[in-house]
C-alpha cells in the first residue's frame, strides 16, 4: 500500500534466522490485557464483519485467508470490465465514483465550472470523434522535422513538457542527503510495457507479450496515419530502442535499494558524464535551470548517452511518435481506445472496457484531484470520521512505541532513535490543509486539450517545487482515492478520506473490526518507516545511518528471514511471490497486524463491556476483520503481471503470513503446533 495501491494452496514455507543468516527469530508476543467484566452476545454483523463471506467448512488454522473469505470468493465475479476485484478496494471506489459522477454530472450544467467543463469534454465523444487526431498533429509533424540528432534533447524536453516520458523521467524530488531541499531527479524510462524483464525474458508469458506488443505497435501507428509497410518498419525501431533501454535499467528489485537510487552531482558533472545530450538545450523548455541533479542511475544515463550516439535519426524519429501516441490515445478517437484496451487486455485479461463514464471520472480525478475532492468531502467525509481516524493513529503510534521496549535484539541506543523517529512521524488524515489550485483552462469541447493542459500543469507544479523550500504537507494523492501511503523522505502518513469508509472504517464498527481494517493499514504506513527501505532514512528523513552495527546485524537477518519465507509461497503452480521485491510490504503488513491487536488490548484495558460475535472473540473479530478487507480475485494474466512488478504480496498471503507469524493468532484460534497458521518456526521483525 505505498505510493503506489493483491492463491492456490497455503505454503507453510517460514525459516528461522538461523536458516536465513544470523540467531533464531524472536516474535515479541504482545502482553494480553485483563478481561473485561460484562459480556455481550451480538451478531457479526452488529460488529462490522460479514458472516456471508466465511467459509466454515475450512480449519481457520489450515488457511485462515479461505476461511475468512471463501464465501465471498465462491459468490463474487470479478466485473468484465476490471482485472481484479476486492471486497475492500474495489467496493469503496465504486460507491466513491458513484458519489463523484453525481457530483460531476451536477457541476457539469455550469457552464463556468473548470471542474465540470472537463468532464463535459471527456464525456462528449461525437466531439472527440470529429477532433481525431489534430490534438498531437503539431507534435507529430515536430518530431518529423528533426534534421539531426542533435536537436533530440530539445524536442525532449518539450514533449517531457507535455507530460509525454520517453527515454526518461525528470521530477523534483526530496534531496536524500538533506530532506529540507527539493532537487532535479532523474530516473530511467521510456518503455511502453509492463516492466523490463518483458523485454528480456523467454518464458512463455514474455514470448506472447512481446508478440502482443509488436502487434499493438504497428496498429497504434497505422491509426495515426502511418502506412502499413512504414508501421511495420516503426515498430521494429520501437521494440529494438525499447529493449535496449530495459538493458540499461534497474531491475525492480534492485530499485528498492535507496543508496544505489542516490547519486548526486552538479550540473557541470552531469554534462560531462552525458556529453550528448545537451543538458541546456534539454532543460530550456522545461523552464527549469538546476544546479544539482540526482541520477537514479548512472549506468543507464551512461548508456543512454551511447545509445543516442548508436541509434539513427530515423530510428529516433519512430520511437519518439510512437510514444507520442501512446500517451495520448486514451483521449483521443474510439479507435486508438478501443486498440489500447487491446493490449491492456494481454497484459491483465480484462474482458471489457470501462464504460465512458468510469473513464472520465477518474481522469477529471486524475487531473482536478483536489478540486473535484472538495466537494467529495464536503459531502462525504465529516469531522467525526477524521477526529477517529486521528485517535487510531495515535492508538497504534503508541502500540508501536510501547512494543520497543520489548524487542530483545534492540539496544537502547537504537530503541531510542527508532522511538524518536516514530515520535516525530506526522499524519495527514482526509483531504488537505490548503487546497491546490489549478491554473490552466479548459474547455467543454476540447477533451484532447485540457488533458494535455492538465498535464503539463502538473509537471510544471512540481517542477517549480525545485530549490524551494518542503512543504512537508503536500499531497501525493486525491481525497476520494482509496489508499494510503507512507513518504520516508516526509516521515508522515497520508490516510485519503476515500479509504476511511466500510470494510475499513466505520464510526458504527466496533474498535476490534475498526482496528483489524484500518488500524491495520495505520500500523501497516507506520511500518514502512521502519521497513528495510525506510530503516534507512532518520527522524527528518535524510538517508542516514541511526543503527547501531550489532542491531543492524539483527535487522538485517530478521528482513532477510522474511523474503526467504515470502519466496516460498506459491501463488500459482510455479509462480511464486517475489519475497525481495516484496519485502517491505510483507515487512509492514506484519507489523500493521501486530499493532492492531497491541491497540486493541489497550482499548480493552478501559472497556466495561465485552461484545463476542456469534461465538468470536474480540481478538477473532480483529482477525476476521483484517483479512476479510483483503478478500480478493484476480484474472489469471494479471495474476501473472503483479506477481513480476507489484511490491505487495498477492491477498492469500499478505493475510496468511502476517498471521502465521503472529503467536496470538495461533493463541486466539487455538491452532496447533505444526499447522499451517502455527509453524514450527516463524520470521519476526518489529
Amino acid at each position: 500500500m505505498r505510493r503506489v495501491v493483491a492463491q492456490l494452496s497455503f505454503a507453510a514455507v517460514s525459516c528461522t534466522l538461523a536458516a536465513c543468516g544470523g540467531a533464531p527469530a524472536q516474535v515479541t508476543p504482545v502482553a494480553p490485557a485483563p478481561e473485561p467484566t460484562v459480556t455481550l452476545q451480538v451478531s457479526l454483523a452488529d460488529v462490522g464483519l460479514d458472516v456471508a463471506a466465511l467459509d466454515r467448512a475450512v480449519d481457520p488454522c489450515s488457511d485462515f485467508y479461505q476461511f475468512a473469505c471463501g464465501g465471498w470468493i465462491a459468490k463474487t465475479e470479478i466485473p468484465a470490465d476490471e482485472s481484479s476485484w476486492y471486497r475492500s478496494f474495489n467496493e469503496i471506489d465504486k460507491r466513491n465514483e458513484a458519489a463523484l459522477r453525481e457530483i460531476l454530472d451536477n457541476v457539469a450544467k455550469d457552464n463556468d465550472s473548470k471542474l465540470g467543463k472537463y468532464y463535459a469534454a471527456c464525456m462528449d465523444e461525437a466531439a472527440v470523434e470529429a477532433t481525431g487526431v489534430a490534438p498531437i498533429t503539431d507534435l507529430l509533424k515536430e518530431i518529423k522535422a528533426l534534421k539531426d540528432v542533435k536537436q533530440l534533447p530539445e524536442l525532449l524536453g518539450k514533449l517531457h513538457r507535455r507530460g509525454i516520458k520517453p527515454l526518461f523521467h525528470l521530477s523534483a524530488e526530496q534531496d536524500f542527503g538533506d530532506a529540507t531541499r527539493v532537487i532535479a531527479s532523474l530516473d530511467q524510462g521510456g518503455l511502453g510495457m509492463p516492466d523490463r524483464d518483458d523485454y528480456l525474458k523467454d518464458d512463455e508469458r514474455s514470448v506472447k507479450l512481446r508478440a502482443a506488443y509488436r502487434k499493438h505497435v504497428q496498429a497504434m501507428l497505422e491509426l495515426a496515419g502511418w502506412k502499413p509497410k512504414d508501421a511495420a518498419t516503426a515498430t521494429e525501431d520501437v521494440v529494438k530502442v525499447e529493449t535496449e533501454l530495459a538493458t540499461l535499467s534497474k531491475t525492480r528489485v534492485e530499485r528498492r535499494d535507496p543508496k544505489g537510487l542516490y547519486n548526486k552531482m552538479t550540473r557541470a558533472e552531469l554534462v560531462k558524464a552525458n556529453a550528448r545530450l545537451d543538458w541546456n538545450a534539454y532543460f530550456l523548455p522545461l523552464d527549469v535551470s538546476p544546479t544539482e541533479v540526482n541520477l537514479t542511475s548512472t549506468h543507464f544515463f551512461a548508456g543512454l548517452d551511447g545509445l543516442i550516439a548508436a541509434t539513427k535519426l530515423p530510428a529516433w524519429k519512430n520511437y519518439l511518435s510512437w510514444h507520442v501516441v501512446r500517451a495520448t490515445a486514451d483521449v483521443l478517437p474510439k479507435k486508438f481506445v478501443d486498440e489500447a484496451f487491446n493490449f491492456k487486455k494481454a497484459v491483465t485479461g480484462q474482458a471489457e472496457q470501462k464504460p465512458r463514464w468510469r473513464r472520465c471520472v477518474e481522469d477529471t480525478d486524475d487531473s482536478l484531484g483536489e478540486l473535484l475532492g472538495q466537494h467529495f468531502v464536503a459531502l462525504h467525509f465529516g469531522g467525526a470520521s477524521k477526529q477517529a481516524a486521528s485517535e487510531l493513529v495515535g492508538a497504534i503510534r503508541a502500540a508501536f512505541t510501547d512494543n520497543l521496549k520489548d524487542l530483545a535484539w534492540m539496544d537502547a541506543a537504537t530503541r531510542d532513535k527508532a522511538a524518536a523517529k516514530a515520535a516525530e512521524m506526522a499524519f495527514l488524515i482526509g483531504y488537505p490543509n490548503k487546497w491546490r489550485a489549478y491554473t490552466f483552462e479548459t474547455d467543454a469541447k476540447a477533451y484532447a486539450k485540457n488533458a494535455l493542459a492538465a498535464s503539463s500543469f502538473q509537471v510544471a507544479y512540481d517542477l517549480a517545487r525545485i530549490g524551494k523550500p518542503l512543504d512537508r504537507e503536500q499531497w501525493q494523492m486525491s481525497p476520494p482515492t482509496v489508499n494510503a501511503y507512507y513518504d520516508p523522505q516526509r516521515n508522515h502518513m497520508v490516510f485519503p478520506a476515500g479509504i476511511l469508509q466500510p470494510p475499513f472504517f466505520d464510526a458504527k464498527f466496533s474498535p476490534a473490526v475498526n482496528l483489524g481494517g484500518i488500524g491495520m493499514v495505520i500500523g501497516h504506513e507506520l511500518t514502512h518507516g521502519f521497513d528495510d527501505e525506510g530503516a534507512q532514512f532518520d527522524a527528518q528523513g535524510n538517508l542516514k545511518n541511526w543503527w547501531t552495527p550489532a542491531v543492524e546485524s539483527q535487522f538485517k537477518a530478521r528482513t532477510d528471514c522474511v523474503a526467504k519465507q515470502y519466496s516460498g509461497f506459491e501463488v500459482a503452480p510455479k509462480l511464486f511471490v517475489n519475497g525481495e521485491l516484496t519485502n517491505g510490504e510483507n515487512i509492514a503488513d506484519m507489523g500493521g497486524l501486530k499493532m492492531a491487536l497491541a491497540a486493541l488490548r489497550k482499548v480493552r484495558e478501559k472497556q466495561k463491556e465485552v461484545k463476542v460475535a456469534e461465538g468470536y472473540s474480540e481478538e477473532q473479530q480483529l482477525f476476521l476483520a483484517n483479512a476479510q478487507a483483503w478478500c480478493g480475485k484476480m484474472r489469471p494474466e494479471m495474476e501473472q503481471t503483479m506477481v513480476k512488478v507489484n511490491p505487495h504480496s498477492p491477498a492469500k498471503f499478505r493475510v496468511n503470513g502476517p498471521m502465521s507469524n503472529l503467536p496470538e493468532f495461533a493463541a486466539a484460534w487455538q491452532c496447533k503446533a505444526g499447522t499451517a497458521m502455527n509453524p514450527g518456526s516463524r520470521c519476526g521483525v518489529w
